[in-house]
């Protein structure tokens, strides 16, 4: 048969990889397979914080109310039909930052108080859910609260026994002491309880809210929108854990915002009602003055009568005169209401400028008349003139009486303001599914997250794609998970006492982990066939990857295929195998190496480099049949030293022929140096990366490390392999064993 070497792949050759852009969907849900049990527990947790929120939570009562605001006029009641030109309609927008205005809240707040806050105080957490429950009141009526300004908004403490009370001030100082139904005062506090209800607390929470704050508020509080488009009717609602008290204030609300829209309306009469008491009058004047030249001019003249002519084109002139003035009054309302430039005021300053026009034109018809006749028209003219405007100003000062007494405002309130049984919040089905999904997705990213910044090998491909051979991928051993669980209980017991870590191989001689390292047995048959001797060392590129127990394992089962097996703890500094093995720990390596003896067995001055080494006296065998060991010994300060001195190459090269193989267990080589100087003495080197821990990468950093001091890897024994849906979707299984100090 022809022999083959087994030999490293140089890591320095960069492998063909997959885009790493690439999302692997199947990877993807394979981790949530895996993490099932988890992403379970955080959502249950989840669910379990929104049931129980939804429980405890205050529930929040609506209170709402339907009002209606009516089409309305520009407001110039004066203008009589002519009005109809400048109608304009109120926007239901305009109308609901007028019911949210200080003006109508502010008037609210004055009245019903509501800068007054009082608020009971219950244990924390489950106190105000077990008040609910008791199905009794806890208030207290608050008749008048004052404060001094450095206590305004701030949390005043009351606390009530039977009918007294003691109120203490934002400092925890006592203020003002009383009883209820009683004003009680001192210097510039002032309170006045007028009834307290205590069943399931005595002590309150007191604030003197700013008015502005409290205005603030409420206006957050309410909600008014339109339904519909157009239509005028105004929803208002406000919500609030009292639900009296959130009827009461939004019963006023709309009650305030209907009185000043009936204000506002009544006002605009009065003002139209004063402009016409000023004119009456100068009008009258006029007319009395514009009566006494008619009287007197027919007197002088003796004129009576006017021709049919004449009586025609006055009566049209009267007409002219007497809409003209119309105009002029509407004109002066206007200019009160809008510029020159208004389309408005413009459209009446033509109509007026045609009526001039047309009165031009009958004065000069009237100069034809003859003169006694002209004069008795212009007279006559004015009287009638001046009388017609005199009646009407007197009509529409009526009107406008009736019109102020009967004002009614273009706003009603369909339905007041009424609480629904049911709270609007919280919704506690919504609160519990909200909280289901959020710890379902918190659940899942953090999944996710964990998988990202984890760059632990999980696959044999992995290392083999950059290059590096793996020998064995050994599984994870329940059984051997279950006996370090056991040693910790006796730890946390027996904490004086030395405990012993049991040796799988002789356990469970049957668990898959040992038949993996069987497998690996076979394999170094063929690594070690070029090799320069039949010494292994172990090694691992960091801490906790499982070196010990691969070593040990390995070394048992070459033992029980009839091998003569020496296994050597080469960690000087941390080493436990003695504790696998069951053995003591008072001599090994270190002592071994600091003894110095001569070729005749007795102590030598000097070391020589080529004296025999006497290692027998050493060596703890029996625990398993084959296998003899030697423990790391004592500590010594400087194990790096020992493992260089010319006696370590000469026990090495005594044990290789004695033995079938020499086992070695070295530190990791990227914390210490130890495992390049006992590499040197070696013919075979394996690496051990732990599955999920050890990054691809920092296995080719170690292999450098090793190559670095001329130290050759054969390979990667990949320890404890679990089983992962993630990895290994699409086939039945996969075993695995996760980390355990003093363990695989």
């Amino acid at each position: 048969m022809e022999n083959k070497t087994v030999t490293m792949p140089n890591p320095n050759i960069q492998p063909q990889r997959n885009d790493e852009d690439e999302i692997d969907l199947g990877r993807l849900f394979g981790l949530l397979i895996d993490h099932k049990w988890l992403i379970a527990l955080i959502t249950a947790a989840f669910m379990f914080v929104g049931v129980v929120y939804a429980m405890l939570a205050t529930p929040i009562y609506q209170a709402d109310a339907l009002l209606q605001v009516e089409k309305k006029s520009s407001g110039i009641p004066a203008l009589g039909e002519m009005s109809e030109m400048f109608a304009t309609e109120s926007e239901a927008a305009t109308e609901i930052e007028i019911m949210k205005s200080r003006m109508v809240i502010g008037a609210v707040v004055d009245q019903l108080e509501l800068t007054n806050v009082v608020k009971p105080n219950f244990m924390p957490f489950i106190g105000e859910f077990l008040a609910r429950r008791s199905g009794e009141n806890n208030q207290v009526v608050l008749e008048a609260l004052q404060v001094p300004e450095s206590q305004i908004g701030k949390e005043l403490k009351l606390r009530l026994k039977d009918k007294t009370f003691t109120l203490f001030d934002s400092e925890s100082e006592e203020v003002v002491t009383g009883v209820v139904g009683t004003p009680a005062e001192n210097g510039s506090w002032l309170i006045h309880i007028s009834d307290a209800v205590t069943a399931n607390t005595n002590s309150f929470t007191l604030v003197k809210l700013n008015r502005l704050k409290a205005i603030n508020d409420w206006q957050a509080a309410l909600s008014v929108i339109e339904r519909g488009r157009q239509t005028g009717i105004l929803s208002a609602s406000i919500q609030n854990a009292n639900a009296k008290h959130a009827e009461r204030v939004l019963d006023a609300i709309a009650t305030e915002y209907m009185l000043q829209n009936i204000r506002r309306n009544a006002a605009e009469a009065e003002n139209s009602l004063e402009f016409l008491q000023r004119q009456i009058p100068t009008i009258k004047e006029n007319l009395n003055e514009a009566e006494e030249k008619l009287n007197s001019y027919r007197l002088q003249s003796q004129s009576v009568d006017l021709s049919l002519e004449t009586q025609g084109l006055l009566e049209q002139l009267v007409e002219l005169e007497k809409r003209i003035n119309d105009l002029t009054l509407k004109e002066a309302e206007l200019s009160r209401l809008y510029t020159k430039q208004h389309p408005s005021y413009q459209a009446l300053i033509e109509q007026k400028a045609n009526l001039e026009a047309d009165q031009k034109r009958l004065s000069s018809q009237i100069q034809e008349l003859p003169e006694t006749q002209q004069q008795v028209l212009r007279y006559t003219r004015d009287v009638e003139v001046n009388q017609e405007i005199y009646l009407q100003l007197l009509n529409r000062m009526q009107e406008l009486n009736v019109l102020k007494a009967g004002t009614v405002g273009n706003v009603r309130i369909l339905d007041n303001a009424a609480t629904k049984p049911e709270p609007v919040a919280p919704k506690k089905p919504l609160i519990v599914v909200l909280a289901t999904m959020l710890g379902g997705m918190l659940s899942v990213g953090l999944v996710f997250v964990k998988a990202a910044l984890n760059r632990g090998v999980e696959s044999a491909e992995q290392l083999e794609n950059e290059g590096i051979n793996v020998y064995a991928s050994v599984p994870k051993s329940e059984v051997q998970e279950t006996m370090d669980q056991r040693l910790v209980r006796m730890a946390k017991r027996k904490t004086h006492e030395v405990i012993k870590a049991p040796l799988l191989a002789k356990e469970d001689p049957t668990d898959l982990a040992i038949e993996a390292l069987r497998g690996l047995r076979t394999s170094l048959h063929f690594a070690m066939l070029e090799a320069r001797n039949n010494i292994i060392m172990i090694s691992g590129p960091s801490p906790a990857v499982g070196k010990s127990f691969v070593t040990a394992n390995l070394a048992a089962v070459l033992a029980q295929a009839g091998q003569r097996v020496l296994l050597i703890d080469g960690d000087i500094r941390r080493g436990y195998l003695h504790s696998m093995l069951q053995a003591n720990n008072d001599k090994g390596l270190a002592d071994l190496l600091v003894a110095r003896r001569s070729t005749t067995g007795g102590e030598a001055v000097n070391g020589n480099s080529s004296e025999l080494v006497d290692y027998k006296p050493y060596i703890q065998s029996g625990y398993i049949e084959n296998l003899d060991f030697i423990p790391r010994g004592t500590s010594a300060p400087n194990p790096a030293e020992l493992l260089m001195h010319p006696r370590m190459n000469n026990f090495m090269e005594q044990v290789s022929k004695e033995y079938d193989y020499v086992l070695i267990d070295t530190p990791p080589i990227l914390a210490v140096t130890d495992a390049a100087i006992v590499g040197s003495y070696v013919g075979t080197t394996l690496l051990v990366a732990r599955f999920g821990l050890t990054p691809a990468k920092e296995m080719i950093h170690t292999i450098k490390r090793f190559n670095q001091n001329g130290i050759e890897i054969k390979g990667v024994i990949l320890n404890s392999v679990e089983r992962r849906t993630s990895v290994y979707y699409g086939y039945n299984y996969m075993y695995g064993y996760e980390y355990k100090p003093e363990s695989q």
